[in-house]
């Protein structure tokens, strides 16, 4: 099975530049006017601004589990994008919330090592 999540934003040119900097490369693929970002074998997350989706803008909610939090974090703060308080539950996974510009949840959470 395959994933394609998509992140409806308002401005196409604003969301690619911040889109490239959470994930630290450009857009993988470009298919018409959705840009793409595979984030897994078969996941993607789809950067879409088409009138057919303007409602749904700022709705979107993700998680990613990740292993190296503090290099992202600080690779985003370096480009001045900022988070919600970074969490760690009672099993030890560390949490965080990071929105786009246009309000859409990109969380990301670390397992503690093993």
């Amino acid at each position: 099975m395959d994933l394609y999540s998509v992140m409806s934003v308002s401005d196409r040119t604003k969301a690619l530049e911040w889109y490239g900097v959470f994930f630290g490369r450009p857009a993988d693929e470009v298919i018409g006017e959705e840009h793409l970002w595979q984030v897994g074998e078969n996941a993607w997350i789809v950067v879409d601004d088409r009138d057919v989706r303007s409602e749904r803008v700022g709705g979107a909610m993700i998680t990613f589990g990740v292993t190296d939090l503090d290099d992202i974090l600080a690779r985003l703060a370096a480009h001045g994008i900022g988070h919600g308080p970074l969490e760690t539950y009672s099993n030890g996974v560390r949490h965080v919330e990071v929105l786009d510009p246009d309000g859409n949840s990109l969380s990301l959470a670390e397992a503690p090592a093993q």
